[in-house]
């Protein structure tokens, strides 16, 4: 389950969902109100439930998003082989719409991602109050003691958000704040998108090529010629059985 908030950031979900995709997973996705005008403002894109693929095969395209990832198909027909694999792992819910399957603990998920979370986001998720589909579904990953893991991008921290993230880490919440590392040899700033979204790749345990690890080895980073990601092949690519 992916959950993107309002706050500035639209390219960490979109390099998250890249990778989950990359990874052979499916993804149910909710993006708040807030979020569709953020998404708007960022890139463009004016978001539709009742017509989203072209939207999200556009926004994991865009620059800065999961272009730079291997998660995207290139080459002759890129645009229709997304727009296949994004129809047969991708499903979206209104996030009015607390009807919605996983607005249940009986509803099978492996847990939660919500990138990028906004302050009043996360204040929500921390009380429980459950206002619409996406704090619902925190809420449930939380009380079926699965992963959650929420990406704040905004700062600096008042104290209220800081007890917030306090209360989400005492109830085995992961926070994972959008803080790009700059030791893995980052070329431009999609780098760096990558390195955040490998960051929460690696808390939800999903397997990745998003950045270079650390070696050991002082300035290695500086030297490596490698493409962006190597040579690897997507994990996802159309081959692998939807949901």
């Amino acid at each position: 389950m992916v959950g993107v908030s309002g706050a500035s950031g639209t390219p960490y979900a979109a390099a998250v969902l890249g990778g989950l995709l990359a990874a052979g997973h499916p993804v149910d996705l909710v993006l708040s109100r807030a979020a569709r005008l953020t998404l708007l403002d960022e890139t463009g894109l004016a978001w539709h439930d009742s017509a989203w693929p072209p939207v999200l095969t556009a926004w994991l395209r865009a620059p800065f998003g999961a272009a730079a990832t291997s998660a995207v198909p290139s080459g002759p027909g890129a645009a229709s082989r997304l727009g296949e694999l994004l129809a047969a792992r991708v499903r979206v819910h209104a996030p009015g719409n607390l009807a919605a399957g996983p607005s249940s603990g009986s509803y099978p998920t492996r847990g939660m991602i919500v990138v990028p979370a906004s302050t009043a986001c996360l204040a929500g998720i921390a009380l429980g109050l459950s206002k619409d589909l996406l704090q619902r579904c925190a809420d449930v990953t939380l009380k079926e003691g699965r992963r959650l893991l929420v990406v704040p991008r905004e700062m600096p921290y008042t104290g209220a958000t800081l007890r917030h993230m306090l209360t989400l880490h005492e109830a085995g919440a992961v926070v994972a704040a959008a803080s790009p590392g700059f030791y893995a040899g980052a070329r431009d700033a999609a780098d760096l998108v990558d390195f955040v979204a490998g960051r929460v790749l690696d808390a939800a345990g999903v397997p990745h090529t998003l950045y270079r690890r650390w070696s050991g080895e002082l300035g290695a980073a500086r030297g490596d010629t490698q493409p962006r990601n190597g040579s690897a092949e997507p994990a996802g690519d159309l081959g692998h059985p939807g949901r």
